[in-house]
Formats: structure tokens, sequence, C-alpha cells
């Protein structure tokens, strides 16, 4: 049985929408529906759904009745109430491909439920996909292609507690257990609060998991050029500049062993193509690089020629770290040497996945406090060509660069409501209109909105439940103040046994 009845209104059936009377009450707003079409479906979702009943249309007239025994009592009234859907339409498909819709539906066409064979087809979906979740109101699950989905690029916007660590987490399940004949990618993670530590204690992803605590992080100065660390230290001026690219020139025609920042300080002092003045400024900017710790002679960690592998994920932890300074520079220095070793083909085609995306490639902030927004826009252009992909996750959108952003072709958006995010996710992102736009702040945790590359058209999901072990740095609140009131009564207990 159909759900209903198209009908003629003052502005429909048009091209963009139509109206039905629904013969089922069980009809739901956002469903998929079909009417039949020429060769094909045409395919709209429900946008709006009204009752009516003719005996309650004039006000005047239902006062009357109610000061005496009530309109109910007097006249069957509840026989005349009916259900009207708005369905926006979104196109034509016959099968094969999808067209716009250049005619509208007659009226007295029957309106069906959506096919759920014709709308994975309809919405891109694919069987070997990457499994996000589900479609509400519908028994499809949303299999997204893995091409479509990140190699130009993904970006997870939600406001905190949202569900972003928990989307993220159901991403990464699904690239790690990816068949070899599917297609496996490396994943390198800039994990910031310790969220995914879980990965490397689960029974089924721990032998695919590759845990560096961001203080460990370690890189030769030998593999290092003058311009990247000019891009650490954007104030160097010109002369300072050219000072630097001296030292290390003669560093690495003296010493084929390796060498550090001290080495490099005494090149500096020893060069003959400057001022004091110039070398003494250059020399208190490399100490700031200095007390960071990890330009080394030789040791390298972790070492992207070996820890990136298919299907496997690299874990840096950089939840004990406090300086961004430093996290900004880890970051410019790791997402720079991927890209470089990717375009050389010395490793496989990777996600470089970045949490609080907002904080390495922030919008409005000067060189000097945005060090790692250079790469990331970089790739951000240029990586879909070498099967580099990104995936900025923010809970700020507005503090993110537009153009890393823009360059996400999918955005998946869960739950947002300040009004600035709101309108610079929109301003960024092709595929939101101002339904789409509205319908952001009123998601639930765990609904979330997929627009852009990896789908035809905006689609509603309610994101699946994990399948990996969940284990991040930091207990509950309750019990961070249960643990510390017991530590004070037993240093209490401790200082009078001791007097």
């Amino acid at each position: 049985m159909s759900l209903g009845i198209v009908i003629t209104t003052e502005d429909s059936p048009s091209t963009s929408e139509f109206s039905f009377v629904v013969r089922e009450k069980g009809i739901k707003k956002g469903q998929y529906v079909q009417v039949p079409h020429g060769s094909g479906h045409l395919f709209g979702f429900v946008s709006e759904v009204f009752k009516s009943n003719r005996y309650f249309e004039r006000a005047e007239s239902v006062a009357d009745f109610e000061r005496s025994s009530g309109i109910a009592a007097q006249f069957p009234s509840d026989s005349w109430e009916y259900i009207i859907g708005v369905v926006k339409i979104l196109g034509v498909f016959n099968g094969t491909k999808i067209e716009r819709a250049f005619l509208p539906p007659s009226p007295g066409a029957l309106v069906d439920i959506a096919d759920n064979t014709l709308l994975k087809s309809f919405l891109g979906f694919q069987d070997n996909g990457i499994h996000i979740g589900s479609i509400e109101h519908h028994d499809v699950a949303v299999h997204l292609s893995l091409t479509r989905l990140l190699q130009k690029h993904l970006a997870i916007l939600a406001m905190s507690g949202a569900g972003k660590s928990h989307l993220s987490s159901v991403l990464l399940e699904e690239i790690l257990g990816r068949k070899p004949e599917d297609g496996r990618i490396a994943v390198v993670l800039i994990d910031i609060h310790g969220e995914y530590l879980g990965f490397k204690h689960d029974p089924v992803f721990g032998n695919k998991t590759t845990v560096i605590d961001g203080a460990s992080i370690k890189m030769p100065l030998k593999k290092l050029s003058p311009e990247t660390i000019s891009e650490w230290l954007p104030h160097l001026s010109a002369p300072q500049r050219d000072v630097l690219r001296h030292g290390l020139t003669t560093l690495k025609d003296q010493n084929k062993e390796g060498y550090n920042l001290k080495d490099l300080v005494a090149a500096i002092d020893s060069a003959d193509i400057s001022k004091d003045e110039v070398k003494r400024a250059l020399k208190r900017s490399l100490s700031e690089l200095k007390r960071y710790h990890f330009l080394t002679r030789t040791s390298e960690n972790p070492r992207l020629l070996s820890d990136v592998k298919p299907g496997e994920i690299l874990i840096l932890d950089f939840s004990s770290l406090d300086s961004l300074r430093k996290k900004q520079i880890l970051v410019s220095l790791v997402a720079r040497r991927l890209f470089n070793l990717r375009k050389r083909d010395k490793i496989p085609p990777f996600l470089l996945l970045i949490e609080e995306a907002h904080n390495f490639a922030r919008e409005k902030a000067e060189e000097s406090e945005a060090i790692s927004r250079s790469i990331i826009e970089t790739i951000a252009r240029e990586g879909r060509k070498f099967g580099a992909s990104l995936c900025l996750i923010s809970q700020r959108p507005v503090n993110l660069s537009t153009t890393a952003l823009s360059q996400c072709n999918t955005h998946i958006i869960l739950r947002v409501t300040n009004p600035n995010d709101l309108d610079h996710i929109q301003m960024s992102s092709e595929g939101i209109d101002s339904r789409v736009a509205k319908s952001i702040s009123g998601l639930k945790v765990g609904e979330a909105i997929i627009v852009g590359e990896a789908v035809n058209y905006p689609t509603f999901v309610r994101v699946r439940d994990r399948k990996s072990t969940k284990r991040e740095k930091g207990a509950p609140l309750h019990q961070q103040a249960i643990d510390f009131e017991a530590k004070q009564k037993k240093k209490e207990k401790g200082a009078e046994a001791f007097l």
C-alpha cells in the first residue's frame, strides 16, 4: 500500500517540491520517498509534515462551539483530520544515472517509501565501502566509497561532546579492517588528548597500532632544510636566514655522520659572512628549538619509512606536551615529511588525521602562531594527486583555515550550535543549503549529516556503535574528585604518623 497521493496546492507540484495526502500515519520527517516518473523514479525526502482539519480552520467558529458543549461533542471532527507531507525533490533515477527533474510529478500519482536497493544507488553508497552507520527511518546501512570519502579530504565538525571522537574511531575501525584486495591505506593520527590509545590495547586492532609519545619524537638535524627551520622561526630576517643556510651547508659538507644544534651554533660562530649582532639574534632563535629537545645527531623517532604501513595506524600521542608551539612544529615536521615521502612513492597512500585542527591551521593568526598551517593547506590543495589525504577534526570551525576547510570536499557534521561556526561551515561547504544548516543545531548526540563528494545528496546518518576498545587518558570527573580526596587523606595520615 502506498504512503499517499500527490495533490495540487497553490505552489505544487513543481520541479522542486510537491505535497501529498498521507494514507498511513507512520510517515516521518526526513524519510525518503519515490514516485513513478517516466522510465524511472523521482526521489525526494519529506521536508515537513502538517496536520489539518477543516472543522478547526475558522477560529471564531471553534471559539463559539467551545463556549457551549465543544465542537467534538457535536461533530465527528476526528474523521476530517488528515496529514499532508511536503517532499523536496532530489532528482530522477533511471537505475543507472541521476538526472534533474525537468517535469513535476502528476497529481494523483502514488507516493511510496523509497526502495532500499534503489536508495543505496541513488545516494551513492558502495557495498564494500566505509560503514559509518545507517540512514534514519530506513533499514539502509551507510557504506561510503573510500576514494570518494578521503581522496579529496574530509572534515569532521562538531561542538564538544557531540561525538567527534566516536565517529573518528568508527572511521579508523573501518580503515584498519579493510582487506588488501579492497585497497588499504596507512593512517597517521595526531592525538591531542590521548583519546585513541584504546586501539593499542584492542585484541583486534592492537597489532596494527603503533603509539609514539610526543615527548619522544626525534629528528636528525641533517634531514632538515634551511627552509623548514625558517618556517618554524618565521621572524628571522633575510641576513639571519642567509647565515642559517650557510651554517647548515657547511655542516653538511663537513660531517656525514650527523650533527645537532650545538654543532650548528658553532658553525654559525665561525662563519665570516655576517655581523655579530645578526649571529647573536639567530642563536637566540635557535635556542628556542633547543629547549624542545627533538633535534638530534642521528636518532629518529618515528621512522616514517618503516612505521607507516598499509592497513596500520601510527598514533602520535601529544597528551604529554604542554607547549602549543612545540605541537605546531612537530605537526609541521611530520606532515611535511609524510607529504615529501609520498610524492616520491616511498610510503603508501595515507590519511593524516588531525584532532583539534583549528590549533594547527588557524584562520586568523600571525605566521608565528600558525607554523603548521602552510603544510596543512599545501596537502589540502595538492594531496589528492599523490594519495595524501587529510581528515581535519574541529569543534571550532570558525577558527579553522578557510583554505583548508574548503578543500575538504566531504564534511561530516555533528551537532553545532554556535552561530559563527554555523555561518563558517555554510560558507565553506558547497553542499550545505539553508535547510541543512537549520538542521545542524537540532542534531542529537550520535547523529550526523554527510555532505559533499562522498554522497550524491546530503544524508542524515545515525553513527553506528564502535567495535574497538575505548580507553583514554583521564578518569571521569567524579572519580578524579574521589581519588584526589583519598590522596589528601593519605598525605595527612602520613604527616600525623611522622609527627
